[in-house]
């Protein structure tokens, strides 16, 4: 069941900008892709939040966003890559988009993000 109510100006974005015309899994995965690629402003500032192994607590990681995973990452979840803020150059992570909670982005960026977690809540799968 949908953990949110049903918002008409996403569906519509999401039917004629995002998934239009697509007929299967991959292809509702690729326009997705796209259009977070496209709409989402790299780099950008954020927390990653993610599960402790150890603990099961939630930890929070400053990361800068610095673009999509590789398509092919993405054919079952959307995915960025990280590096930890004050980590070593060459420490690049992949996280979940899901996971990440922007900071200080412009709308455009916000929007994308949003569009894709209420894809996520509404229990909508490619």
């Amino acid at each position: 069941m949908a953990s949110v109510e049903r918002d008409e100006n996403r569906e519509n974005r999401i039917e004629t900008e995002i998934v239009v015309d697509a007929e299967d899994k991959e292809e509702r995965a690729m326009g997705w892709y796209y259009y977070l690629d496209d709409t989402l402003e790299f780099p950008f500032m954020g927390k990653w939040k993610k599960k402790s192994r150890k603990t099961s607590t939630i930890e929070e990681k400053p990361v800068e966003v610095l673009g999509m995973a590789p398509e092919d990452d993405c054919l079952k979840d959307m995915y960025v890559e990280v590096a930890y803020i004050g980590g070593k150059e060459d420490d690049i992570y992949t996280a979940k988009l899901s996971d990440i909670e922007a900071i200080d982005v412009d709308d455009d960026t916000q929007e994308a993000i949003a569009d894709w977690l209420y894809w996520l809540a509404r229990g909508y799968k490619f």
